[in-house]
């Protein structure tokens, strides 16, 4: 299962042509890993419209791409691009969470949020 999204729109926070890649490693169809994929998806229509790439990388079908990316449990979501490289472990429901853990967000704004 692989997915890839660009469209072209301006964001609200960085360079508005910044493209954000992002890797997502799953296990199978499982509730958690599905769960992954939904919240990537709406935060990534939420906070970065048109700017992004989602590879959805299934480890039950590919174990050995775990390695590149050293991923230890799953799901693990790796933001490749923008620079620093960023890891997120979990289903992103925590969307307050998932915000800072890629950077989109402060600590302090999602207190506040």
């Amino acid at each position: 299962m692989s997915s890839k999204t660009a469209k072209s729109s301006k964001a609200d926070k960085g360079d508005p042509e910044e493209m954000w890649d992002l890797r997502l490693y799953t296990a199978g169809q499982t509730p958690k890993s599905m769960a992954a994929i939904k919240n990537l998806k709406r935060i990534c229509e939420q906070h970065l419209p048109g700017r992004y790439n989602i590879e959805v990388i299934d480890l039950m079908a590919n174990p050995r791409l775990a390695k590149d990316d050293q991923i230890v449990a799953i799901p693990t979501l790796v933001r490749k691009l923008p620079d620093p490289l960023r890891r997120i472990v979990g289903d992103l429901s925590d969307e307050a969470r998932t915000l800072v853990g890629l950077q989109l967000r402060r600590h302090q704004e999602s207190e506040s949020a």
